[in-house]
């Protein structure tokens, strides 16, 4: 909802800021499907192993992780038009440094740098929200959500052409006319930003984050080389892990932290969040295995020898299925309690695990198993908001909502790093390891699934158990149990930015709760079981 002195766009601007910021969206796509196919290919252009070619995936997710809620912070406020600008800026830089032939740091630098772009999404929505009406702006937050999902599964493969057909660097030199395109046509057509107060960053909170964050995936990834006992890896591993607490502790005594880690006292939101982790570790783990495994030569006694292109068709079915998830979730949610929808997607990403670990002996099979993991990932993903919304008072979604993105990209860089060093474990004199790692690695990647099912089925059990309707203190005369995309909770009433909460929310409520007089909003109170319950 626009603020009374904000000054909407002119018709002109208001019809191509639509498609400006649905080119945002695809730049985001990009960005994120240069990573998993092209790491075998980066290892051997820029001679470095796989493990330290997995950095060029894992360092974008990292940074994402950091950027998100940053982003959303000086873009709560006067802001935002600058911030985007500014994000686009620095991804332009960093794709340019990465198609730059100055060699592998500087790549790594580069990805980094585009690793900004991931936090530009949820402001983009912001923007869409704010500028325009709110017919226009539901429909438009909706292709949004759409365009980053597919643009995804489309961009793996036609990234993979260019790598393929125009070498290693020209990926990212697509990715640097995009960007220079969007930066151009943004600085064109974004409105002015909302007259909101503003906050300071939280500059040490961001710092303690990332530091301690890169040094854990560090530690992790120098595990083969520098080994288990090692000092060095101790020492390491140890000060990142209490530069971790420290920020912890941190966030609980700022006035404006970056992401309010409070809110993790709530039971719900507790187990929503290690959910999160858990399966971003289990689907970056995965999706690492996989984009290795069907480039693997066939001399090596496995693998298919499987150009980038075709590398970045196994995932085309991951993302397409998590597509189709959503269409489901919106049925079975008027059938069964919407918590119970969490385990379901971890045991069917689970069973797509299992495919792994017993059949990868044809190419047909890795489309299949990508697809079924996309539909449990499609789940869970579809679900999460939800419960999050569900559990925590209006004013507080934003925040919650910000600190479950936060996890959910230290579980993909988790997962990330964690691949290389399983996989190459037993790799010795050779450039490739051999299959067991595989089977080993598969493994490690099912009980993280088992893992993320248990938790989620404790999360429906002691939902069930509660027995009764969130108080009325915490969740208003009706409890929103789900948000329409287009218009979640403002940021002015949240003081951050948060992320997209999937564009048919509302479909998990079902009509008798809907509220009519609701500006926009899908009103209904569940029980503690995720079931609709009376409209208030």
């Amino acid at each position: 909802m626009r603020s009374p002195s904000h000054r909407a766009p002119s018709p002109r601007r208001q019809r191509a800021l639509i498609p400006v910021l649905l080119s945002l969206g695809m730049l985001v796509a990009i960005i994120s499907s240069l990573g998993a196919p092209l790491v075998p290919t980066i290892a051997e252009a820029d001679g470095v192993s796989v493990a330290g070619a997995q950095w060029s995936l894992t360092v974008t997710m990292l940074v994402g992780a950091v950027a998100t809620p940053a982003m959303g912070r000086l873009g709560d406020g006067p802001h935002r038009r600058r911030v985007i600008l500014v994000g686009l800026a620095v991804v332009l830089v960093g794709s340019v440094l990465a198609a730059l032939p100055l060699g592998f740091a500087w790549l790594i630098v580069g990805r980094a740098m585009q690793g900004a772009g991931i936090g530009l999404t949820p402001l983009a929505m912001a923007t869409v929200r704010d500028a325009l009406p709110a017919e226009k702006a539901r429909p438009a937050v909706a292709t949004l959500s759409l365009t980053s999902a597919v643009g995804v599964g489309l961009g793996y493969p036609v990234t993979g052409m260019f790598a393929t057909y125009l070498g290693l660097h020209s990926g990212f030199w697509f990715a640097a006319i995009a960007a220079a395109a969007t930066l151009i046509a943004c600085a064109l057509v974004l409105p002015p930003s909302p007259p909101r107060p503003s906050h300071r960053l939280d500059t040490p909170g961001a710092l303690l984050l990332g530091i301690g964050l890169a040094g854990l995936l560090f530690a992790l990834s120098q595990t083969e080389s520098w080994g288990w006992g090692s000092p060095r890896l101790l020492v390491t591993g140890l000060v990142a892990i209490l530069l971790l607490v420290w920020w912890v502790l941190h966030e609980l005594r700022t006035d404006h932290p970056l992401v309010d880690v409070r809110l993790v006292k709530e039971r719900t939101i507790l187990a929503t969040d290690v959910t999160a982790v858990l399966s971003g570790v289990g689907l970056y783990m995965m999706l690492s295995m996989v984009t290795r495994y069907v480039q693997a030569p066939a001399s090596a006694g496995y693998g298919f020898g499987a150009s980038v292109v075709v590398t970045g068709l196994t995932l085309v079915p991951f993302s397409l299925a998590s597509l189709v998830s959503g269409r489901v979730v919106r049925v079975l949610v008027r059938r069964v309690p919407l918590a119970s929808l969490l385990p379901l997607g971890c045991v069917v990403s689970l069973v797509g695990t299992i495919v792994f670990v017993c059949a990868r002996n044809s190419l047909w099979e890795m489309f299949v198993l990508m697809g079924v993991i996309g539909l449990g990932v499609g789940f869970t993903v579809s679900v999460m908001p939800a419960l999050i919304v569900s559990a925590v008072p209006a004013h507080e979604t934003g925040s919650a909502m910000s600190f479950n993105q936060v996890v959910k990209y230290i579980g993909y860089s988790t997962g990330s790093a964690l691949s290389a060093v399983v996989v190459t474990s037993g790799t010795g004199s050779s450039s490739l390891p051999p299959n067991r790692d595989y089977g080993t690695a598969g493994l490690l990647d099912g009980g993280v699934w088992v893992l993320t099912a248990l938790v989620a089925w404790l999360l429906v059990r002691a939902r069930r158990t509660a027995g009764r309707t969130v108080p009325a203190a915490r969740g208003g005369q009706a409890r929103e149990a789900a948000i329409v995309a287009a218009e979640p909770v403002q940021a002015a009433e949240t003081d951050t930015a948060e992320p997209p909460l999937p564009a048919d929310a509302d479909q998990f409520v079902p009509e008798a709760g809907r509220d009519s007089a609701g500006a926009g909003r899908s009103a209904a109170q569940q029980d503690a079981a995720g079931r609709p319950g009376t409209h208030r």
